[in-house]
C-alpha cells in the first residue's frame, strides 16, 4: 500500500468517526450557541467598519480644514 492510500485511508476513517459521533453535534450546538450571542452582542462586520472609518478620517480632514480657516480668519480680524 502507497504511503498517500495510507494516509487517504486513514483520514477517510477519522471523518467517518467524527461524523458519526457526538463531537459533531456538540459543534453544531456551540456554533449555534455562538451565532445567537454574537447577534445580540450588535456588532458591525468588517466592512461596515472600515467604511466607517473612512467616513470619519474624511470628516477629521474637513475639520482640521475649517479650523485651519478660522484661525486665519481670527488672525485677520485681529490685524485690522
Amino acid at each position: 500500500m502507497e504511503p498517500n492510500q495510507f494516509f487517504n485511508d486513514m483520514q477517510a476513517k477519522v471523518q467517518q468517526v467524527l461524523e458519526n459521533s457526538p463531537a459533531k453535534d456538540i459543534e453544531k450546538n456551540v456554533k449555534a450557541m455562538m451565532s445567537q450571542g454574537f447577534a445580540k452582542l450588535d456588532l458591525v462586520t468588517r466592512e461596515e467598519f472600515d467604511i466607517q472609518a473612512q467616513v470619519l478620517a474624511k470628516t477629521r480632514s474637513k475639520l482640521e480644514a475649517l479650523e485651519a480657516r478660522v484661525a486665519a480668519l481670527e488672525a485677520q480680524l485681529r490685524s485690522e
